[in-house]
């Protein structure tokens, strides 16, 4: 078996901005062609690593490579050679599409500037938008512009920070399907994302609170060592159900969805023994299901909670 290319490689991550910690010891793998995703409720350190691994912060501590670069040392080119995609839209909104790509090529001091602007703007479908200025632009189009800004100068490594935020389903859908293409050329994509459906297109994820990575693997293997157990519950009340099961111990998550309950905790025992009655009422049908991602995700965000204080 082939070893796997690493394309961002750290231990020990750390950088604190006055007493506030913001990441905290973070050692992180991605591999070439990964889509890795990165998922964390909002302050727990998500932006702050991408901008540690692409060179727009230096680390407090610890050590790594980025490209094959030193992300202490090498920053600079490191900056060069990836693609960064932030959370707010940083183009000028007062210059069309094909202006905006055009000023980023000469950033970069690209040879054949026009060129390489109709091939992204033919790529991303924009060529019919290319005389469109960029602050009358829906989210959607926003994000196929940022996209293409960030491929013009052909990276390796796309950072992409939360980039569907404020997107409708079809612009989001549109979007991981190119980055399912990308990744089929090799590129690798570090993605952080709050919505599940975006995660479960992930082949590998991490999660970071209070800037700790507290969990990492594969979709699958993130639910598999979970310890959760999750029943499914249809009830025609079930508002009045959820908060009975609330006051379950054992039920540890009580999650409704339409007129479906997610039910789950780690003692698998406990939690059957405590529906074992609900199971004989004739107005509601239960069985035992997978764990969903969300379930897990939670479960992690306050494990680390109750380690903290």
């Amino acid at each position: 078996m082939n070893q796997r290319e690493a394309i961002i490689e750290v231990k020990g991550l750390s950088k604190s901005f006055g007493d506030k910690v913001a990441v905290d010891k973070v050692n992180l793998t991605v591999y070439k062609g990964d889509i890795f995703g990165f998922l964390g409720p909002n302050g727990s350190g998500k932006t702050t690593t991408i901008r540690l691994l692409c060179g727009l912060l230096t680390a407090d501590d610890g050590e790594g490579k980025c490209l094959g670069y030193d992300i202490r040392k090498e920053s600079r080119t490191i900056k060069r050679q990836v693609g960064y995609m932030t959370q707010r839209f940083s183009f000028y909104e007062d210059l069309t599409i094909r202006e905006n790509l055009d000023f980023v090529a000469r950033v970069y001091n690209m040879k054949n500037r026009r060129q390489v602007v109709d091939e992204a703007l033919v790529q991303l479908g924009l060529e019919h938008r290319q005389n469109q200025l960029a602050g009358d632009l829906s989210g959607g189009w926003k994000q196929r512009l940022a996209l293409a800004a960030c491929m013009l100068h052909q990276p390796k490594l796309l950072l992409l920070d939360e980039p569907t935020a404020g997107v409708d389903p079809q612009a989001r859908r549109d979007f991981w399907d190119e980055i399912h293409r990308l990744s089929g050329l090799g590129i690798t994509v570090l993605v952080s994302t709050h919505y599940m459906d975006e995660a479960e297109r992930c082949n590998r994820l991490a999660y970071i609170a209070y800037g700790s990575l507290v969990g990492e693997g594969s979709p699958k293997s993130l639910v598999d060592d979970s310890g959760l157990t999750t029943w499914m519950i249809d009830s025609e009340d079930v508002h009045q159900l959820a908060d009975e099961l609330r006051d379950v111990s054992a039920a540890q998550q009580v999650v409704p969805f339409g007129n479906t309950l997610y039910v789950s905790g780690t003692d698998s025992k406990a939690l059957e023994q405590a529906l074992a009655s609900y199971d004989q009422r004739d107005d509601i049908h239960m069985e035992r299901t997978t764990p969903r991602l969300e379930d897990v995700f939670i479960r992690l965000m306050h494990s680390s909670e109750e380690k903290r204080w």
